[in-house]
């Protein structure tokens, strides 16, 4: 918990603090005069004012967001010596410099993350996948369990050449893409030694854009990385405790039907009769070099309306990685790649949430990013900083929208200022604030209530 919430306040400190320094540094840079750098809203506890004249830097009791106050005399009186600093007597292009250049920090951030998590190098699952779910696309195509992907290919991407696939994560951002795009994606697969190469299409475009989601591999039939059928650590008193198995047991067959690998074993076990109880199994296991039946009973499980059922130890090994890691030119070049992928999708998505063809459950809020920096920053450095890189994509992508409100609003003042001559007239722009602030707090609320739902297990 104290992990989560450190990281949490970090994130949003890094992101904060760079967006509005972005906002900062380009405004002084146009000769406007800074009062206040501000990270968070309400009661200020922290504040640091070299001389009167200077800017004042603080930290406020409410950490979701910041602010940086410039000398404007449409908010204040402004001295006649201190006018030619004023934000609105700057010409145009300097005024929209300053608000871009919030967003912009972020991307750029987002970039420089992205680099030092592929300098770094991260362990990832080798792209060596599990038996895929029955009619699922995956099956659909011929795909197996063992089957060790190796290589990509879409039409629209470098004209369908083959791209090398580094990693389960690398593959299945690509199935993500590809899916997006409704656009088939080939693949070279061989088995887990690399013999016996093959073409697979996956025909994503069969997959509806409100089915991308959290969700997307299941359907697509991509689940965990292959892993043996072989039991680990086995509690006491549980249902396989009391069924004799022990820890190293590897499962042959579940009721004379072969087992291929964990991910279909813990199906298995997982799976409901119509009733909803779970009958007795027959496992024929091998152990010690001697193979034997025992008849194995799961008790059921209830999370939410989900109902399922447990064995009580751990099913499969762990998987094989292979470690992600570039050089200094290529790590740049595909961390600036990635936050453009990064940036298309999430607009791509929010498109589509907007027009009705996906769904708005993908919206998350600020409990979802507490629970994702908690656990990125267990997994290691590299893996916090491509988390830290993904929110600070949505947060450059989020605040080029064109909402009152967000930088992307005044941009688009101005852009009404730059065609007809005037600027937006002070009528409109009240009116504007209003309907951007009900806006917001309907998205800030929705996100809030897919975050509750999602930690409850609710859907």
């Amino acid at each position: 918990m104290i992990t989560t919430v450190f990281a949490f306040l970090l994130t949003l400190g890094v992101l904060i603090v760079i967006h509005e320094w972005g906002h900062y540094q380009v405004a002084r840079w146009c000769g406007v005069k800074v009062l206040r750098f501000s990270v968070g809203f309400g009661r200020v506890v922290w504040r640091r004012q070299a001389t009167p004249d200077s800017t004042e830097f603080v930290i406020s009791a409410l950490p979701l967001g910041g602010y940086v106050k410039m000398l404007d005399e449409r908010e204040d009186s402004v001295a006649p010596h201190e006018c030619e600093q004023a934000f609105n007597r700057k010409s145009l292009p300097r005024r929209v410099a300053i608000v871009a250049a919030g967003p912009i920090a972020n991307l750029l951030l987002a970039v420089l993350l992205y680099a030092s998590a592929n300098w770094i190098g991260v362990d990832e699952p080798k792209a060596v996948l599990s038996a895929p779910a029955a009619g699922s696309l995956a099956e659909r195509a011929g795909m197996q369990s063992g089957d060790w992907v190796r290589a990509w290919s879409r039409e629209a991407v470098d004209a369908g050449q083959w791209l090398d696939v580094q990693s389960l994560t690398d593959l299945r951002w690509q199935v993500t893409q590809a899916a997006l795009e409704r656009e088939s994606l080939r693949l070279m697969v061989s088995d887990a030694a690399g013999h016996g190469s093959r073409q697979v299409v996956l025909e994503l475009g069969r997959i509806d854009s409100s089915e991308v989601d959290a969700k997307l591999m299941q359907r697509v039939g991509l689940g965990a990385p292959f892993s043996e059928a072989v039991l680990g650590d086995v509690k006491a008193g549980g249902p396989a405790d009391k069924a004799g198995l022990k820890s190293g047991d590897r499962v042959l067959r579940v009721d004379g039907t072969p087992v291929t690998d964990a991910q279909h074993l813990r199906e298995r076990i997982r799976r409901l009769a119509a009733d909803g109880s779970v009958a007795p199994m027959v496992w024929h296991i091998e152990r010690a070099g001697t193979t034997r039946d025992l008849t194995v009973q799961p008790r059921v499980m209830s999370e939410g309306e989900l109902r399922f059922g447990r064995i009580d130890a751990f099913v499969g090994r762990t998987a094989e990685m292979v470690t992600v890691q570039k050089g200094p030119v290529d790590g740049l070049v595909q961390g600036a790649a990635r936050t453009w992928e990064v940036s298309m999708l999430t607009v791509k998505m929010l498109g589509r949430m907007l027009i009705g063809q996906a769904s708005l459950k993908n919206l998350s809020g600020p409990l979802t990013i507490a629970d994702y920096a908690g656990q990125s920053v267990s997994l290691g450095l590299a893996y916090y900083l491509g988390f830290l890189a993904l929110v600070s994509v949505s947060l450059g992508v989020l605040n080029l929208l064109p909402l009152p409100m967000l930088d992307g609003g005044h941009l688009m003042y101005y852009l009404f200022e730059a065609v007809t001559g005037r600027p937006v007239s002070d009528l409109w722009l009240k009116w504007l604030q209003r309907g951007g602030a009900l806006i917001m707090l309907l998205l800030m609320s929705l996100a809030l209530s897919n975050d509750v739902v999602r930690l409850l297990g609710l859907h």
